[in-house]
């Protein structure tokens, strides 16, 4: 079974109903705050499923969302409820992941793209970028083309190629559009926030126009929101970076923090698919993290670790 952290809270609250709190309380206006927290160490002390709540704080550190939002901090299942989202996918597939963290409501906070709608001219707004830039530069494929090793390739100056510009910000700012708060009473810029339901695409605040994406890729005009964003998601995910530039972050934050170039090039491969498994198959990234010659190694074996 997997260790959540949304029922400890859910007790928590419960408990604090009961008045099993109230000193603390007198010295605290918002104990709730720290519930969240709470249940983090529980689990992470006492959890049987170790491993999974070890990546699942991995991912936090790569697609993070953060309680420095006074939003976030104020709702008790913000990030419990997120943080049970990184466990569920831990051992999934890294598109799914993606998927759900793109519509979790405590992403849509942190990177503003909740509630974010098509641009109006007539009023001068146009779509928030932050989340479209994030995604990229953070969650996916990073700043630069990669080779499968992790290195970065060059122009014929020995400059490193950015893997996106402005204008690709935009364009996928554009994908971006029309989702808003799920659960009961959903409707764009719905007041308050229902963390325990992915967000909700709502078509008449989405942009329908016809949208370019990286490597020549084509959305036409008028397919629907969520099937922008599938697309604009499958987009990244196949991108020739995603192995190595996520690979690399889990080494780092699993086993060590300078991997050599082999010890990325073989997770990234188990990324791609090619030990046999999907691509993105997390399960098979993370057998080839743990199980390979250099995490086993006496410190010191390896010249280049």
């Amino acid at each position: 079974p997997i260790g959540r952290h949304e029922p400890i809270v859910t007790e928590l609250l419960s408990r604090k109903r009961a008045g099993d709190f109230a000193e603390l309380e007198a010295d605290n206006n918002n104990i709730e705050f720290v519930f969240r927290r709470l249940a983090w160490w529980q689990q992470a002390v006492y959890a049987p499923d170790v491993l999974r709540q070890r990546v699942a704080f991995a991912l936090s550190e790569i697609l993070v969302v953060s309680d420095k939002n006074d939003l976030l901090a104020t709702y008790p299942y913000a990030l419990s409820n997120y943080q049970d989202t990184l466990l569920t996918h831990a051992f999934g597939n890294f598109r799914d992941l993606l998927r759900a963290v793109t519509l979790h409501p405590a992403m849509g906070i942190y990177l503003s793209h909740v509630n974010n709608a098509k641009a109006n001219p007539e009023l001068n707004t146009y779509p928030d970028e932050n989340y479209a830039r994030e995604v990229m530069q953070l969650f996916t494929i990073g700043l630069f083309e990669l080779d499968p090793d992790g290195s970065e390739q060059t122009d014929a100056q020995g400059r490193p190629i950015p893997t996106y510009d402005n204008d690709d910000i935009r364009e996928f700012a554009r994908v971006f559009t029309g989702l808003s708060y799920g659960g009961d009473g959903a409707r764009f810029h719905k007041r308050l926030p229902d963390f325990r339901h992915p967000m909700q695409m709502f078509g008449f605040f989405h942009d329908q126009g016809a949208k370019q994406l990286l490597g020549g890729t084509v959305l036409p005009a008028g397919q629907g929101g969520m099937q922008d964003i599938e697309d604009a998601l499958d987009n990244l995910f196949n991108h020739t970076n995603a192995g190595p530039f996520i690979g690399r972050q889990l080494i780092q934050r699993l086993v060590t923090s300078n991997p050599s170039p082999a010890y990325v090039a073989r997770v990234s491969a188990a990324f791609n698919g090619d030990t046999g498994s999907p691509r993105g198959d997390m399960k098979a990234v993370l057998r080839a993290i743990l199980l390979d010659p250099e995490a086993l190694a006496t410190p010191g074996t390896y010249p280049d670790m």
